[in-house]
């Protein structure tokens, strides 16, 4: 079992990240801003504050740990600029102060940068509301500097274009930046689901210094 230090345990995506990873037998730490705000009790969850953006908070919580996974988000479109790609520069500042000894990062990405099968990437869709744009750039310009990054072993999973809370039936496919979709043309995956295929990756390392992406 790994010791999990999670950034955004609060959120529709880190909730569910946190529920498998504690279904599984994993320790986790939940570094939230406010401890209070995270109601779930687990005898294998710990729960403590800590700021994502800031580097020396990264740095404590992911002390002794195996993992450590971000699932932050930033609400609108001007939260999630001023938010995703600061929050990957600060984790990666953080674990670079543990030297060899830091723990892998695998980050909740966006789908907006994936491609799509006409050859297009799924942001470049017309009729897109801007806060919409502003997410998916927001994560885009986060896995831009993940792949400057050689001294942590980062990982990035994109959901598939419609994420949402519904079932988990432990079923996926992935692809790396092609947009996983169905036979309907369908790009869709369950937050549930999400968070299996994040904590397979935390048991069997396969997307090291990636993006991967999944979907039905």
């Amino acid at each position: 079992m790994s010791k999990i230090a999670l950034f955004g345990a609060n959120g529709t995506i880190g909730s569910r990240v946190l529920d498998e990873a504690l279904d599984r037998g994993h320790e986790v730490t939940a570094v939230v801003r406010d401890p209070a705000k995270l109601t779930r009790s687990h005898p294998k969850l710990t729960v403590t504050a800590g700021d994502v953006l800031d580097p020396d908070a990264v740095t404590a919580a992911a002390q002794g740990q195996d993992v450590v996974i971000s699932a932050v988000g930033g609400g609108d479109g001007p939260g999630h600029l001023a938010t995703i790609q600061p929050s990957a520069e600060s984790l990666v500042a953080g674990l670079r102060k543990l030297g060899a000894d830091a723990p892998r990062l695998i980050a909740v990405g966006g789908a907006g940068s994936l491609r799509t099968p006409d050859g297009k990437q799924v942001w470049d869709a017309e009729g897109l509301p801007e806060f919409l744009l502003q997410i998916m750039h927001a994560h885009g310009d986060a896995l831009d500097f993940y792949r400057t990054v050689t001294d942590v072993r980062w990982t990035n999973l994109s959901p598939a274009a419609l994420i949402e809370p519904g079932t988990r039936t432990g079923d996926y496919r992935t692809a790396l930046d092609d947009l996983v979709t169905a036979a309907d043309g369908s790009s869709r995956i369950s937050a549930e689901d999400y968070a299996v295929a994040l904590l397979d990756e935390v048991e069997q390392p396969r997307h090291i210094g990636e993006r991967f992406t999944v979907g039905y």
